[in-house]
């Protein structure tokens, strides 16, 4: 999957602590499974629109 977040975003929020190169990888995994899981939850409910009930 394409990545999903802005790796500048990121370092502009946490902006009293240093950032790892890792760290933007390991979220962007984070990130995907959570879209898989409320995209999974959607259609486990028959709906094809995600919903933020499904996070």
């Amino acid at each position: 999957m394409a990545d999903l977040i802005i790796q500048s975003a990121v370092k502009n929020t946490l902006t009293d602590h240093n950032v790892s190169a890792d760290f933007y990888d390991a979220l962007d995994k984070e990130v995907e499974e959570l879209l898989e899981d409320a995209a999974q939850r959607a259609a486990d409910n028959d709906r094809k629109t995600v919903q933020a009930r499904d996070l």
